[in-house]
């Protein structure tokens, strides 16, 4: 079964639990971000990718430049380990951690939550990979993909426990746009996933096969 017939099975059993009024403020605020330009702001293939600096679930600071003297880097920015695309997204990358490091790479996943929160989704899906904490969205903000949750979903996302400044130390509602990069080892950017729709996710084989092509280039 591929992730994206598993994202599509899942929302189409949530949504039949979501009341109209809610259902209708988050179509509304997917139109808006949709309109927003932020896909077109975004970086994408062929960009170079800023460097970051960022905890991992245990305290420690993991630069991006580091990881890259060693092979390519697979980023991926999630929202939250509230949010359950997100957790299926993130088994789903566990479970080519081992082809993605017999290609040379490395892993990480990114969020705006705080570490003790990165900690517990690492924990819940059994994630060998860094989790990093973007406190403050900074990574997300340098890479284009980070926007303000709409207004009228803060209460809603408050009354279901994911009031996203509780999670994730600040006072703010940002979030990142789940996206994926492959980055080459010379810091570009050799695959660009974004889309403004939260349910819509790359297929891991598509990972491996970028990284199947940058490890032919890197032999040629």
């Amino acid at each position: 079964m591929s992730l994206q017939t598993e994202l599509d099975a899942f929302r189409a059993d949530y949504m039949k639990t979501v009341p109209p009024d809610i259902r209708e403020a988050m179509e509304r605020a997917d139109m808006q971000l949709a309109s927003s330009g932020i896909v077109q702001r975004a970086l994408k293939t062929g960009d170079q990718a800023p460097d970051f600096v960022l905890p991992d679930v245990n305290g420690n600071y993991i630069q991006l430049a580091n990881l890259l003297a060693r092979g390519p880097v697979v980023v991926s920015f999630y929202r939250g380990g509230w949010c359950p695309y997100c957790n299926l997204e993130l088994r789903a990358l566990q479970k080519i951690l081992p082809a993605i490091r017999r290609l040379g790479a490395e892993l990480v996943a990114i969020s705006p939550e705080l570490p003790d929160q990165s900690l517990s989704t690492a924990e819940k899906n059994d994630l060998t990979f860094l989790v990093l904490s973007d406190i403050g969205s900074s990574t997300a903000k340098s890479f284009g993909i980070a926007f303000d949750l709409a207004s009228e979903l803060r209460p809603i996302y408050a009354r279901a426990g994911h009031a996203l400044p509780d999670r994730n130390g600040d006072d703010s509602w940002v979030l990142p746009i789940p996206a994926t990069y492959v980055i080459d080892s010379d810091g570009r950017i050799a695959l660009a996933y974004i889309d403004v729709d939260y349910r819509k996710r790359l297929e891991p084989g598509q990972i491996l096969a970028v990284l199947e092509s940058l490890a032919a280039k890197s032999l040629a």
